[in-house]
């Protein structure tokens, strides 16, 4: 299983954060050891202090592909789920800075979060109008819809396999909306897909 993250998929995070906006999709990996073990805190890390949430939609691929034309990506995915990329920011900015890759901010242990209920997209009228946040202490911080991605589901399942093999159970992580902030200890954080509820992550 590898865990494929898509970054400035969302114009206002990308104003946000003050960043370029990319003509493709930005790609970054976790390892699997960063997915957080079902009914875990989330520990913030000792290298870090300033680690921000970012709630995404996830896909799950269901079938081995390459080179994958956008017009039959819908057939690789089958479910869509919730999760959070946990971003060690201030760690990221040094990085950025002085042009190195992002993985000891975005990769390390427990910084991907993945719901524990995933949902067949036959439940959802139309898979580019979907409705996603997050609370964080029973206060929305983040709100997005798939209709303002700048690359939509499809598409990133297309780009992604020109780069890499994409294999049953891969997650796909499709970009965070604006909203992102930072996390401290005792947070309570849940994820919402279309109002239903899908995680519920405490911070230590």
């Amino acid at each position: 299983m590898k865990i494929i993250c898509i970054g400035r998929n969302y114009a206002e995070h990308i104003k946000e954060l003050k960043n370029e906006r990319p003509a493709e999709p930005v790609i970054f990996l976790k390892p699997d050891t960063a997915v957080l073990l079902k009914k875990q805190p989330f520990f913030i890390p000792d290298f870090s202090q300033d680690v921000h949430y970012e709630v995404e939609l996830l896909v799950k691929i269901n079938k081995v592909g390459k080179y994958i034309q956008p017009k039959f990506a819908h057939k690789y995915y089958q479910e869509i789920g919730l999760g959070l990329d946990f971003t060690a920011r201030d760690l990221q900015s040094q990085l950025k800075e002085k042009g190195l890759p992002w993985e000891k901010a975005k990769a390390f242990d427990g910084s991907a979060v993945i719901g524990e209920k995933w949902f067949s997209k036959n439940e959802f009228q139309n898979i580019k109008d979907i409705n996603f946040s997050l609370n964080k202490n029973g206060e929305e911080v983040q709100k997005g819809n798939t209709k303002l991605m700048l690359h939509q589901i499809d598409e990133i399942i297309g780009y992604v396999s020109q780069f890499f093999t994409l294999k049953i159970g891969d997650v796909i992580f499709t970009g965070t909306p604006k909203g992102v902030g930072s996390v401290k200890t005792n947070d309570v954080l849940n994820g919402y897909l279309e109002k239903e509820s899908v995680f519920q992550i405490k911070v230590k």
